[in-house]
């Protein structure tokens, strides 16, 4: 089934605005009616249905920005896509998605255009859901690189995220190893005997028990520090797979 299907079922509010171009750039006349002959205004409700695919399409959408952020379009990614249209839209829908995707991929997706409708169109939850598995999309290959947090954080700005939902969100999947070395006052070059000499260092250093005599408060600061060092550490050995 070509992408002529989903048309034919009407889409809903993605026809319109920057995601109905890239969908005209799929689907030729056919959305060109929707937009310039068959539907002159848009409507400012939608069916289920409508909203179901809606969803689905902008998903891909962003899908495939994330996907193209680290510049490779790598089979797991790709694999995740395929299986969550499965689980989430049944197999009926899995070739049209990917044959989506797929044109998606090879067009230009201007987050700071599509951001926007989709946030005029789609509740807090949904965007929020939406939000949650294009992170898990990008762990998909196993690795979160930095470009691919820097594209989920500007979408997760333009689709109308709280920065407290977004930073939450990526930080359940993306780990960053440089500050852990900062913490330690080292470098990523560092040596793993470099490492543990510095854990060491900085555990003496920050202990609670050096400012005991400077009252309650001032302890329980301390033993925080202590702590995000102890867990700086460990971020570092689990990174570099150290005993």
């Amino acid at each position: 089934m070509g992408a002529s299907g989903w048309i034919g079922g009407i889409l809903g509010w993605v026809l319109f605005g920057p995601i109905g171009g890239l969908l005209g750039y799929l689907a030729g006349s056919a959305v060109d009616g929707y937009l310039n002959g068959s539907i002159r205004v848009q409507k400012t409700t939608y069916s289920p249905v409508e909203q179901r695919n809606s969803f689905l399409v902008s998903l891909l959408v962003l899908s495939a920005a994330v996907i193209k952020a680290d510049g490779r379009t790598l089979q797991p990614e790709l694999n995740y896509v395929k299986d969550f249209v499965r689980r989430n839209f049944g197999d009926a829908a899995v070739n049209e998605a990917m044959q989506m995707l797929d044109r998606f991929t090879r067009q230009d997706v201007n987050i700071y255009q599509v951001g926007p409708q989709i946030a005029a169109n789609m509740n807090y939850s949904q965007r929020l859901q939406l939000f949650h598995y294009l992170v898990q999309l990008a762990m998909a290959d196993g690795e979160f690189a930095g470009s691919e947090k820097s594209v989920l954080e500007a979408i997760g700005g333009t689709i109308g995220l709280q920065n407290a939902d977004i930073s939450s969100v990526i930080a359940m999947f993306y780990k960053e190893t440089s500050s852990a070395y900062a913490v330690l006052e080292i470098k990523p070059s560092a040596t793993d005997d470099e490492v543990r000499t510095a854990y060491r260092r900085m555990a003496m250093k920050n202990h609670p028990d050096k400012v005991a005599t400077l009252g309650e408060d001032i302890q329980k600061a301390a033993a925080e520090k202590f702590r995000k060092v102890q867990v700086a550490y460990e971020a570092i050995k689990a990174e570099r797979g150290m005993n």
